[in-house]
């Protein structure tokens, strides 16, 4: 990430008295990309979108878009568009003023304006609409006339907070599909701010993992699902979310041992530290029931929750070890039963600094 940036920040920081909110922000985005910026409730994420367009002035390090630094410069010089979760479209126009109103306040002659915006309608399914006021439309029709709004001002860069949040499930699943099929056809860079890591993996590629205003990993989606850097991204990245269980490293650091009963042992894909406590993480999807197996250990069945095409299980003396089985098996709440897993699925963290081993 070094050549053809749209924006490129160094050392950003940003403080609200003394609440430190982003912490030495170090982040290239290259022309053209998707980048998700995801993390709990209050990591900093809004903020550092807010700040990219200029609605938060940063505190301290280089904030640069296409090359020019932007710190000082105000949010209408900036020539970036914001999609916002509220939609915050305005009542009293109808879709079509509300798409045009950009243009109108840069004096865009009238007809062409309007062309203008009876293409992006076409665009986005909006032709049909833009007689109608806000209040006519469904909530997934709104959130298309706020991104036709930052469309037809051909921006550098779109900037998105959390813009199907108010959304229920299955439109949410179906505008995911349609933002990113239009990144791609406008060939847009786009930054995307979302606490649900299912969009983050399914949208972009590149994805910024957020914590208490620190980049905790960036990466590629399946690089941050397949090595994590710390028990947090490992958590955080995945759903259900990893299985984490205490244990110890055996005298040649070839297996571990789980603190469960009985003490079962795991093979490791590859050698660690030996004699070393360690936190186990293993993916529910990476876990496989069988009654006989190589690298297994057995759990007693809490929960047993199925959609129809998977079942999940919840395993353990809390129920706190999740499985996801892809098959329908006949199993009964108080069976024990034996998990299996591919030692190179294995994870290991150390269990005060929280990084991966």
């Amino acid at each position: 990430m070094t050549q053809n940036l749209q924006i490129e920040l160094t050392g950003v920081d940003k403080h609200y008295g003394g609440f430190h909110a982003l912490k030495d922000i170090n982040l290239s985005i290259p022309n053209g990309s998707f980048v998700a910026l995801v993390g709990p409730s209050g990591c900093g994420k809004s903020t550092l979108l807010r700040s990219i367009a200029g609605l938060e002035s940063i505190t301290g390090g280089v904030m640069k878009i296409t090359d020019e630094v932007v710190n000082d410069m105000p949010p209408r010089r900036r020539d970036v568009a914001m999609v916002f979760q509220s939609y915050a479209l305005y009542p009293h126009m109808k879709v079509i003023d509300n798409l045009t109103y950009s243009l109108r306040l840069k004096k865009t002659p009238k007809a062409q304006a309007r062309k203008m915006a009876e293409e992006v309608a076409a665009t986005i399914g909006l032709e049909t609409l833009l007689d109608r006021y806000p209040r006519e439309l469904s909530g997934g029709q709104r959130q298309r006339v706020a991104m036709g709004r930052a469309i037809v001002r051909r921006p550098k860069v779109f900037l998105f907070d959390e813009p199907l949040s108010n959304l229920d499930a299955s439109l949410r699943v179906h505008m995911r599909k349609e933002i990113r099929a239009l990144h791609d056809r406008l060939g847009a860079t786009s930054v995307y701010v979302t606490h649900d890591q299912i969009e983050a993996m399914t949208m972009a590629d590149h994805v910024v993992v957020l914590r208490a205003g620190v980049i905790e990993q960036q990466g590629a989606p399946l690089d941050l699902y397949d090595r994590p850097a710390s028990k947090f991204v490992a958590g955080f990245i995945g759903s259900p979310a990893m299985n984490f269980i205490p244990g110890r490293t055996n005298g040649d650091g070839t297996s571990v041992d789980l603190a469960l009963d009985g003490q079962p042992t795991l093979r490791l894909g590859r050698p660690a530290a030996a004699n070393q406590d360690v936190i186990v993480g293993l993916r529910p999807e990476h876990l496989s029931m069988a009654s006989t197996g190589d690298n297994n250990f057995a759990v007693r069945v809490g929960v047993i929750e199925s959609t129809g095409s998977t079942t999940y299980v919840g395993a353990g003396d809390r129920n706190d070890i999740t499985v996801v089985l892809s098959d329908r098996r006949n199993i009964s709440v108080g069976d024990r039963v034996q998990l299996a897993i591919d030692p190179d699925k294995v994870h290991l963290f150390d269990p005060i600094t929280e990084a991966a081993l």
